[in-house]
């Protein structure tokens, strides 16, 4: 007897992505010591993420020709410019409203710039790339290589005009591209070896996804209630639309730019960085915690399933008309079709 298994993980929208990210994030919720009472390679399955990406760093960037460098320079620049800049412009626009502190009473209560600001200005760059693995094309994985400039407090202080109290590290930059230099690397310089790398790029998705979501807290947006989930919405909305245009304008479909409208992991610590490193946001840190981290796990729901159904809807008949994909990028990037 055969389980439809795969067939109705696929009828979900985003399902690969979003069906394993929500079984992670249910079991780290509700048994969060799962991983450490079966330990060894149980546990390794709740922890993998980083390890996981970074082989899936690898193999996306053994499907990249070197000729898409320009591309991938073009898109990771716009997609940053266009993320970085909607934050920048609310930062501006709720510093002069609320300044530095957090509303004290009523439904906005624990709301701030910095909470807004966070929020906005960062990528979650493991959902990305694993969406665009799915939907896109790796060359539309490779840009994110420029936007992990997003990551960290460096932009979120820059907008709140406090830049001269952070320094950018820059060997975790280079860190966070070399796996995928080396694959492209390996790629471009035997064809047998892009073949054979790209095609474990759609089977890790699952993987990566469970990886995620066993980091996400969902009684985080309870605690954060309306306000937090209000919050993610917007993240999703506020930052997608404008990517998604800006994506369509650099060549592509739209999908790319709807895959990063999310707020990354990393972004829930960025409030108390801030605060520790200028006072006058001290007491927005905290609240500003809680609803970044509600952003993180609403946009890693909603995210894969906005970008699955405008991968459906704008997705890859137009992409093939107009800029066909080579024979290895085809191999690598499964069918929008395959949610």
């Amino acid at each position: 007897m055969q389980v439809p298994i795969k067939r109705s993980i696929e009828a979900v929208p985003g399902g690969m992505m979003v069906v394993p990210l929500l079984a992670g994030a249910l079991i780290a919720t509700f048994f969060p010591e799962t991983p450490k009472v079966f330990g060894s390679f149980t546990g390794a399955l709740f922890s993998g993420a980083l390890t996981i990406l970074a082989v899936f760093y690898v193999c996306m960037g053994a499907s990249i020709d070197f000729r898409a460098t320009p591309y991938i320079v073009k898109k990771g620049g716009t997609l940053l410019v266009v993320k970085v800049g909607i934050a920048v412009i609310l930062g501006l626009i709720f510093g002069r409203v609320l300044g530095e502190a957090p509303v004290a009473a009523g439904m906005f209560a624990g709301l701030s710039t910095l909470a807004i600001v966070a929020s906005m200005n960062d990528t979650n760059g493991g959902l990305y790339m694993a969406l665009m693995g799915q939907y896109g094309r790796p060359r539309d994985v490779g840009a994110y290589t420029v936007m992990s400039l997003e990551s960290g407090p460096f932009l979120t202080m820059v907008t709140l005009g406090i830049a001269g109290l952070s320094a950018f590290p820059w060997q975790t930059l280079v860190g966070a591209i070399l796996p995928l230099l080396v694959g492209m690397i390996i790629g471009n310089l035997d064809r047998e070896m892009r073949d054979f790398l790209s095609r474990a790029i759609p089977v890790m998705i699952p993987f990566f996804a469970f990886a995620l979501g066993a980091g996400l807290d969902l009684s985080k947006v309870w605690q954060a209630g309306l306000l937090g989930l209000a919050m993610g919405v917007a993240v999703v909305i506020v930052t997608g639309i404008p990517l998604f245009f800006a994506d369509r304008l650099t060549g592509g479909t739209g999908v790319a730019g709807v895959a990063a409208a999310s707020t990354a992991g990393n972004a829930a610590a960025v409030p108390a960085i801030v605060a520790s490193a200028n006072p006058a946001y001290a007491d927005a840190a905290g609240p500003a915690t809680i609803l970044v981290a509600a952003c993180v796990v609403v946009t890693a729901i909603l995210v894969p399933i906005a970008t699955a159904w405008t991968a459906r809807t704008f997705g890859r008949p137009e992409e093939v008309e107009a800029d066909p994909l080579s024979p290895s990028e085809a191999a690598a990037a499964p069918r929008a079709g395959g949610h």
